[in-house]
């Protein structure tokens, strides 16, 4: 059967912080496999590459072409819910934030979410997202199945059972092996969180690591920088009704306008950013702040602004020595600035070729500069120093986020790159899923 798809002209593509964009010649919203299939093919006539985008909310050009774009939106079904298995089959279009909503319909829910939920299925594991804990691996562990479109117009199927090699590079794809048509999840039985957020110091928490991922299975810190502040954040399961504690006027009004025109301001006088992490510790981190909810809502929070990000994963043990000397190196030079909060997350360790986690439990350290009303805020020394204390200690890059890494970093840091190669080379030999982005990775 010939399907007619109709590519749009002129659409300019834009990731969601609005920090890398680009002009897809034609752009397209498919809504079944036969229209992917012939998009496809037009792409192999015209000797055009082919880019799948879902929430475009990756802080990198990961998701950038200037051929053919293919934007999954409306290839957003639940297909299957597997009461007994706890399992659920979705096409790899959907929004995480209507999985979440579908689920708890059917008392599920997902064990772990990153921040944002504006995000599709298989972008979500395609650069593979983490939230944090120590028993919980990032979120690609939670995929058993996935079906993939290669560049010829088959289609695998992928799980531990078949083509079990293609599904552990598939878990993590980076969008290179084809077009992940369906993602399934293994799901748990719907719970609540309570969240408990408590002030506390660097040294006390870097001293202390141990008991505290003993203490919370969701447990992060947020290290505000050029101080020894540090805010606790342990959520866990319960029982109990939801409740909060948190002001919405404060967390908005104070939170988000005033930071914004702060760090604005600061642009002309950088010294300023020291005295504004330590003024937003305790106008909104210094006391205990509660609040129960269920799960998704708790996982979610708001990333206010648009904003750069790195975000690397290094062994769990290198935590407190990575910490100390970011906290040296900016000690030492009075005229590198740093944004609150350096979030410092964790995850376990799995077997996910391209896994920041591959084989070791890892921590997560995410630092970030705003930009406040758009406004770039010179970061390169402290993007450079951070980068060298991150590949000092074996660090890992988070896909999705801007990082300086080539392919002969990759061939160090992943024992399996050589086989992530080789079955892309196998599945996408004339590299058609392949961006600029994907070109340093592998080339």
């Amino acid at each position: 059967v010939l399907v007619q798809v109709h590519g749009q002209g002129g659409v300019k593509f834009q990731n969601w912080a609005k920090t890398y964009g680009s002009s897809p010649e034609l752009y397209f919203q498919p809504t079944s496999v036969e229209e992917i299939r012939e998009i496809l093919d037009m792409a192999r006539q015209r000797d055009k590459r082919v880019k799948v985008v879902g929430g475009g909310h990756s802080p990198s050009d990961i998701a950038c072409t200037d051929d053919f774009m293919i934007q999954m939106g409306k290839m957003n079904r639940v297909l299957k819910v597997d009461k007994e298995k706890q399992q659920v089959t979705v096409e790899g279009g959907i929004f995480l934030s209507d999985l979440n909503v579908e689920l708890s319909k059917h008392g599920l829910a997902l064990a772990n979410l990153g921040a944002v939920s504006e995000v599709a299925a298989a972008g979500v594991i395609g650069t593979g997202t983490h939230n944090t804990g120590i028993k919980h691996g990032i979120l690609p562990t939670q995929v058993v199945a996935l079906t993939l479109l290669t560049a010829s117009g088959e289609i695998l199927e992928c799980s531990e059972s078949v083509n079990a090699d293609i599904f552990q590079a598939a878990r993590l794809h980076l969008g290179c092996l084809g077009v992940v048509l369906t993602v399934t999840f293994q799901c748990v039985p719907q719970f609540h969180l309570h969240e408990v957020a408590f002030p506390s110091t660097l040294t006390e928490v870097l001293d202390h690591l141990d008991d505290h991922l003993q203490r919370s299975q969701y447990f992060r810190f947020l290290w505000f920088p050029h101080s020894e502040n540090v805010s606790v954040i342990y959520q866990d399961p319960t029982n109990k009704p939801p409740s909060s504690s948190a002001s919405w006027w404060w967390d908005y009004a104070v939170g988000y306008y005033l930071l914004e025109f702060l760090l604005w301001i600061s642009t002309f006088v950088p010294s300023l950013v020291c005295w504004i992490n330590r003024f937003f510790f305790w106008l909104l981190f210094s006391s205990r702040v509660e609040n129960i909810a269920i799960s998704y809502k708790i996982f979610n929070y708001e990333c206010r602004f648009k904003q750069h990000v790195q975000d690397w994963a290094i062994p769990i043990e290198k935590t407190k020595e990575a910490l100390l000397e970011l906290k040296a190196a900016l000690e030492n030079n009075p005229k590198m600035v740093a944004h609150y909060p350096v979030e410092v997350r964790f995850a376990r360790g799995d077997e996910i070729w391209l896994s920041p986690c591959f084989q070791r439990d890892s921590c997560y350290m995410n630092i970030i500069m705003y930009r406040p009303y758009g406004k770039n805020v010179p970061r390169l020394n402290y993007w450079l120093t951070y980068e060298g204390i991150m590949k000092k200690h074996g660090g890992r890059p988070h896909w999705a986020k801007a990082h300086s890494c080539t392919r002969k970093d990759f061939e160090k840091m992943y024992p399996a790159f050589p086989k992530f190669c080789s079955v892309r080379e196998k599945l996408d030999p004339t590299g058609m899923f392949l961006n600029t982005y994907l070109e340093k990775v592998f080339y």
